[in-house]
C-alpha cells in the first residue's frame, strides 16, 4: 500500500521513541514467575551536583563550620548517625535505614582529573569512562550486551522517563525508557496504529518505510507487555503523589510483577545549588526522602527488601566553601547512598571528607566511582565487570 506524508510522520514519531525498547523485548513473553532471590539493582541519580557535605554532615568539623557560616548545619537540627556524622535534617527514613542496618555510607568517591561541567561529568559517570576518554554507550548498555547476546530471556533494563540516559545505551543493546506504562500503551494503541499495522503489507519499495513499520511493531508488543506485567502484581502501597513518588511505585509493581528486569534508573533534581541552597536541597531531599520511606517500606512488607540494592550518586559534590549567595558551586568528591538488606558492610564504610586537606578547594576524592560499579556487576548482577568497564578495577566489600 502507498502511505501518505502525514501517515509516514506519525509513524515515525512513535518509532523515534521506540528506538529505546530493545529488539529481544518479544523474548520476555512467557509466563515464568520471578522468584524472590532475583537481584534488582536501582540506580537514584541526582542531578546537578548534590552537595555532599550538607547531607553527610561533619557535625563536629571546626573547617566546615568556618567555611560555611551561613550554609552549615548544627548538630541539633540534623538526623544524627554517630558523635561524629549527622544527615541532612529532611533525611530520616535514612536515619531509620541506617539505624536498621540496611544503609551503608561510601564518602569521597570520585574519579582522577575531575570535570567541574555538569554534561561532560555527567557523561564520565554514565559511561564509566576516563576523564580524557570518549565512549558513547553506557555502563548499563554494555551491561546488557554482555548478558543479553543469544539469550532466549535476556535481562533488561528500565529507565523512569521520557527519554534514555547514556548510561543505559549498548551497541547491541538500548534499556527501556518509560514514564508510565499506562501512557504508552495507550499511545501504542491508537486506532491509527492498529489500523497501518493491519493493512501494512509485506512488500515496499522505499526501505525507510520498512523499517519504521518494523520498529512499530516492536513497539506494539513492547508497550503492551510493559504494560500488562505492571498490572500483574501492582502494589498495594501508598506512594508520595510526586513525579520521583510515582516513579519507585512503578518500579515496585514491576519488581512484584514476571517481568525479569534487573536494572531500574530513575532521576531527581535539579541538585544545581549556586543560589539559596538550603530551600531548594530541603525541598528536594523531602521528594527522595518520602519516595525512597515508601518504596522500602513496600520491599520489607513483601519480603523482597533483601533481593533490591538502592544506590545514588551525583555527578559531582559541591566546593567546600559557601559562595556569596548562600550556595555552594561546582566541586569534585561527593558521597553515595546504598541501600538493601542485603549489605555485607552497613554505617559508615569509610572516614568522611578530610577538610584539613583540600585541593584548589575541594574535595579529594579516594574511591574511584567505577570500583562501586565493579562491585554491583560482579558481586550484585553476577556480571563481568571487568568485560563491561573495559579494565580490571577493585571490588569493594559492600556487598
Amino acid at each position: 500500500m502507498l502511505i501518505k506524508r502525514k501517515e509516514f510522520l506519525q509513524i515515525g514519531s512513535l518509532a523515534t521513541a521506540s528506538m529505546m525498547m530493545p529488539k529481544f523485548l518479544k523474548a520476555f513473553e512467557s509466563k515464568a514467575l520471578v522468584p524472590a532471590g532475583n537481584k534488582v539493582v536501582v540506580v537514584l541519580q541526582l542531578s546537578g551536583g548534590n552537595d555532599g557535605l550538607n547531607t553527610v554532615i561533619p557535625v563536629r568539623n571546626d573547617i566546615y563550620y568556618k567555611l560555611r557560616p551561613s550554609l552549615s548545619i548544627k548538630m541539633e537540627k540534623a538526623a544524627k548517625l554517630t558523635d561524629e556524622v549527622a544527615l541532612h535534617p529532611s533525611l530520616t527514613a535514612f536515619k531509620g535505614l541506617y539505624d536498621e542496618g540496611n544503609l551503608a555510607i561510601l564518602n569521597n568517591v570520585g574519579y582522577p582529573n575531575p570535570d567541574r561541567s555538569h554534561f561532560r561529568s555527567m557523561d564520565i559517570w554514565h559511561s564509566a569512562s576516563k576523564s580524557d576518554e570518549y565512549v558513547n554507550t553506557g555502563w548499563v548498555g554494555r551491561y546488557l550486551d554482555a548478558q543479553c547476546a543469544g539469550c532466549d530471556k535476556p535481562t533488561q533494563a528500565l529507565e523512569v522517563d521520557d527519554v534514555l540516559s547514556l548510561a543505559l545505551k549498548g551497541e547491541q543493546s538500548n534499556a527501556i525508557a518509560v514514564k508510565d506504562p499506562r501512557r504508552l500503551y495507550g499511545t501504542s494503541n491508537e486506532k491509527f496504529f492498529k489500523d497501518v499495522m493491519k493493512n501494512h503489507g509485506d512488500h515496499h519499495d522505499e526501505e525507510p518505510v520498512e523499517y519504521l513499520y518494523k520498529t512499530m511493531a516492536q513497539t506494539l508488543s513492547s508497550a503492551d507487555y510493559i504494560f500488562k506485567q505492571s498490572r500483574l502484581h501492582p502494589t498495594g502501597a501508598t506512594y508520595p503523589n510526586t513525579e520521583l513518588g510515582n516513579g519507585f511505585k512503578t518500579i515496585a509493581s514491576l519488581i512484584y510483577s514476571e517481568i525479569n528486569t534487573k536494572v531500574y534508573y530513575i532521576s531527581l533534581g535539579s541538585f544545581d545549588t549556586h543560589v539559596s541552597q538550603d530551600a531548594q536541597q530541603t525541598r528536594l531531599f523531602t521528594q527522595m526522602n518520602d519516595a525512597v520511606k515508601a518504596f522500602t517500606d513496600d520491599l520489607k512488607k513483601n519480603g523482597r527488601m533483601d533481593d533490591v540494592l538502592l544506590f545514588t550518586f551525583s555527578e559531582f559534590g559541591r566546593r567546600v566553601a559557601q559562595n556569596a549567595s548562600n550556595g555552594t558551586d561546582h566541586g569534585t568528591a561527593n558521597n553515595m547512598f546504598l541501600i538493601s538488606g542485603g549489605l555485607k558492610q552497613k554505617g559508615m564504610l569509610n572516614a568522611l571528607p578530610d577538610l584539613a586537606s583540600l585541593k584548589d578547594g575541594d574535595l579529594q576524592y579516594n574511591v574511584d566511582f567505577k570500583d562501586v560499579y565493579a562491585t554491583v556487576l560482579k558481586n550484585w548482577l553476577n556480571a563481568d565487570a571487568t568485560k563491561i568497564l573495559g579494565a580490571n578495577y577493585k571490588t569493594l566489600g559492600f556487598v
